[in-house]
């Protein structure tokens, strides 16, 4: 006897299926149940369940399932698939209208979603994706939804800074990682920022990146694509992601993903010139940059995670004396609109602890994968309140690019040229390139140019920090305001 016979019915009556008449119900345990000729068949309504529709005396499940059609196992293709049922009466049809409904409204799922669709990133194919597997996927699902293009960078962020948060279930980027990061610093400035970021966001790959939805899909087991993206937020999945904050006097930035200095940033920044070769460009300019290599001298002080206690040598606060160059060419913010100040904590009390250059590169990570095809940092997790530092010292040509080459896989870790640590807090006092003193480097956060230093890539343009000393600091899932959550 099969186990589900003791399962308790939430419906169960005879009803057409395909023209057949048999017995259907609907199981406390979530499963569709009903036979059709000899096969028993089921639907696992909360994971291929997208919603239904009443069509007269028709009931249409709307589902997606695996080419296996059934329970949705072993294929990673999903296909979207109706079912008819007929009830046998009004008043049945009414019962298993009413019982459907409830039941996945007990699912907690989102009702009305703010979309944001970047149409110039990438490969300019996030309208593509959204009308093909995002937009069916929603409809039959019954999910309202408003569409925002953004028109220009930072478009999102006054967009969210001004949104009325209290008409959405939650905010979805499709997109690459930098819609996400403009949406989270537009929340985090906003005056009712604590009420704001309460409000749940979804990412749809439609970058060039697309770290974050790849950190998220891979976490359990998913390819990272546009319909696997788009089913978490459709079934209302949700996890807490910590959130860095850097800070520069009284300038800050919010960051989900990462910062670089060194190697990784210059190869992400400056491979811009060649944007014509696609994503070709990063592997040509990491020969490029390996072989041209550059050293920077300078000085990163942190706090270790527990179980990191060993790296670096120990110092006294070294943020106290955190400061802004006098000949400031930063973009102006005004300190009152930064609502949300970064986290809470005592930075004489923690015990710091500092490396000194040369560096070849820097690289601090809150989620596992920087891109879809890059692991840069395999140990790290959504909300342990700590980023992961990957660093390279004194690394021979050979040695580095054996260990970039084995990036895809978290690979680069185990080279005994680089350093991977948890830290709490750092601070970082970026210096000059060791063999051109007169010019400096660039840090890039979440794919964009946060400093400059001078003789940089296009150093002439101003950023929203100067190439000085700067303090990042990490909040665990933002607990006073129940956290940024993302769709997983």
């Amino acid at each position: 006897m099969d186990q589900s016979d003791h399962i308790p019915s939430i419906i169960s009556e005879r009803v057409i299926v395909d023209g057949i008449e048999t017995p259907v119900a609907l199981l406390a345990d979530g499963r569709l149940r009903w036979t059709n000729g000899a096969r028993r068949r089921c639907l696992l309504v909360e994971k291929e369940v997208l919603g239904f529709v009443t069509d007269g005396v028709n009931i249409k499940i709307k589902t997606i399932l695996g080419a296996e059609d059934g329970c949705c196992r072993g294929s990673n293709k999903l296909v979207r698939k109706d079912f008819v049922f007929q009830p046998l009466s009004q008043e049945s049809h009414m019962l298993w209208s009413q019982k459907l409904r409830e039941y996945l409204d007990s699912l907690g799922r989102p009702k009305r979603l703010f979309i944001f669709l970047n149409p110039f990133g990438g490969n300019k194919t996030a309208p593509i994706v959204f009308r093909e597997n995002v937009k069916p996927l929603l409809e039959d699902a019954e999910i309202q939804f408003t569409v925002q293009e953004t028109k220009y960078q930072l478009h999102a962020k006054e967009v969210a800074h001004a949104l009325d948060t209290s008409k959405y279930d939650g905010i979805i980027c499709v997109s690459g990682d930098g819609i996400l990061v403009e949406v989270i610093n537009g929340l985090l400035e906003r005056d009712d920022w604590e009420t704001a970021i309460k409000i749940p966001i979804g990412v749809v790959p439609g970058g060039t990146g697309n770290g974050v939805a790849k950190s998220l899909l891979d976490s359990i087991g998913d390819p990272c694509t546009a319909v696997n993206a788009a089913l978490t937020i459709v079934r209302g999945h949700k996890r807490s992601l910590d959130v860095a904050t850097i800070t520069q006097g009284e300038t800050r930035f919010f960051s989900v993903l990462m910062l670089a200095w060194g190697l990784v940033a210059d190869i992400d920044i400056e491979s811009e010139n060649y944007r014509w070769m696609g994503s070709a460009r990063f592997d040509f300019y990491a020969l490029n940059r390996i072989f041209h290599m550059r050293q920077y001298s300078g000085r990163i002080s942190f706090v270790p995670a527990p179980g990191f206690e060993t790296y670096g040598v120990p110092i006294s606060n070294p943020a106290k004396s955190i400061r802004i160059d006098s000949n400031n060419t930063s973009i102006e913010v005004e300190p009152q609109r930064l609502r949300y100040r970064g986290p809470d904590i005592n930075l004489e009390n923690l015990s710091w602890r500092f490396i000194n250059g040369p560096f070849i590169s820097l690289w601090m990570n809150n989620v596992p994968w920087s891109s879809e095809n890059v692991m840069a940092a395999p140990k790290a997790q959504f909300s342990d309140g700590y980023v992961d530092l990957v660093i390279t010292k004194n690394c021979p040509r050979l040695h580095l690019l054996s260990a970039m080459s084995d990036m895809s896989n978290g690979g680069h870790v185990r080279s005994p040229y680089v350093m991977y640590l948890k830290v709490k807090a750092l601070f970082l006092e970026p210096g000059p390139r060791l063999e051109e003193q007169e010019k400096g480097g660039i840090i890039d956060v979440d794919g964009e140019v946060l400093a400059r230093g001078k003789g940089t890539y296009e150093c002439d343009k101003k950023s929203l920090m100067t190439y000085d000393q700067l303090l990042v600091t990490v909040e665990q899932g933002l607990p006073r305001s129940r956290s940024l959550v993302v769709a997983h």
